[in-house]
């Protein structure tokens, strides 16, 4: 009785609100066509595939393929150069947007804030290809400025991106100048959120600009931080692909092969495809994983979590 109660409800709000379903019905289909669809191929990860017989008609080999992957000499390689490289990611580029925004709120001058924003938001506008170029020229054992700086203080010149010690620093590093500036506009939104009562609090007690941010600007934005820092752990398995492989040659392969590269050279240039689709959805598998259990800890130590 209560559902068929609930039935004429639904069709009054929906003749009410038609617009608003109509608006939303074309993102909603195209997740369910192009994100929640392409799931149901997952299943090739357990199958052994074949071109003639299709997904669904290849046999079934259960956990064969995964079984492959966790055998494979290189697997524990992978695992760490991926993790190593997700995780510097993480510490040295996610407070650095956070102080970032937290300067800039602090400028007076706004001419200059606006400098600032300019040079530092930029970068992000540089496609991945462009990116990888600059780094190649820059980095260049020969004619690279860094090494040409280097040839002038009378160094011997280093080859930077066949040095695969150094693979992880270039790439981190060379992110955070590009993305910094973009993500700090998300602290700035929030900062422009905080009740600026509390700063006038602040201001009557005498309160430094230090305490300040200290006890009014992070608490303020800390819900947004929480928020960020559990989707960016949630992605750690999920670096980025295009430039790790842009930047990868034979000297330093050893530190630049990661689970996403290994999956396009197995799954698109051997066509191993089933193999591929396993290794894919293991990267997947952890970083959900990894994402239950920060927003988790989130919900458990502080008010904010994304469920």
């Amino acid at each position: 009785m209560e559902a068929a109660g609930k039935r004429p409800e639904a069709r009054k709000s929906f003749a009410r609100h038609w617009q608003l379903y109509l608006v939303i019905a074309p993102p909603l289909l195209f997740f369910l066509i192009f994100k929640y669809y392409p799931m149901l191929n997952a299943v090739l990860a357990f199958k052994d595939y074949y071109v003639t017989k299709g997904i669904w008609g290849s046999p079934w080999i259960g956990f064969k393929n995964f079984e492959m992957f966790f055998e494979n000499p290189i697997f524990w390689t992978l695992v760490k150069n991926t993790l190593l490289i997700s995780f510097y990611l993480l510490l040295a580029g996610f407070p650095i947007p956070i102080l970032l925004a937290l300067m800039l709120n602090e400028v007076r001058n706004q001419r200059f804030k606006r400098l600032v924003q300019l040079v530092t938001f930029a970068p992000y506008f540089i496609s991945t290809v462009v990116m990888v170029s600059i780094l190649m020229l820059f980095l260049a054992p020969r004619l690279g400025f860094v090494n040409v700086f280097l040839n002038h203080l009378g160094m011997s010149s280093v080859n930077f991106l066949g040095n695969p010690g150094l693979f992880s620093s270039i790439f981190v590093w060379s992110d955070i100048w590009q993305t910094a500036g973009y993500s700090a506009v998300i602290y700035l939104a929030a900062l422009s959120a905080v009740d600026p009562t509390l700063y006038e609090a602040a201001k009557v007690d005498g309160a430094s600009r230090f305490q300040k941010i200290w006890n009014v600007d992070l608490p303020g934005i800390l819900p947004t931080i929480t928020i960020i820092l559990i989707l960016n752990v949630g992605s750690v398995m999920a670096i980025g692909f295009e430039k790790i492989y842009l930047l990868q040659n034979n000297l330093n392969i050893s530190s630049s092969e990661i689970i996403a590269t290994y999956v396009y050279r197995i799954g698109l240039l051997n066509a191993n495809y089933s193999f591929a689709t396993a290794v894919g959805l293991f990267n997947s598998v952890i970083n959900l994983v990894l994402l239950f259990s920060v927003n988790a800890l989130a919900r458990r130590f502080s008010n904010s979590s994304i469920w």
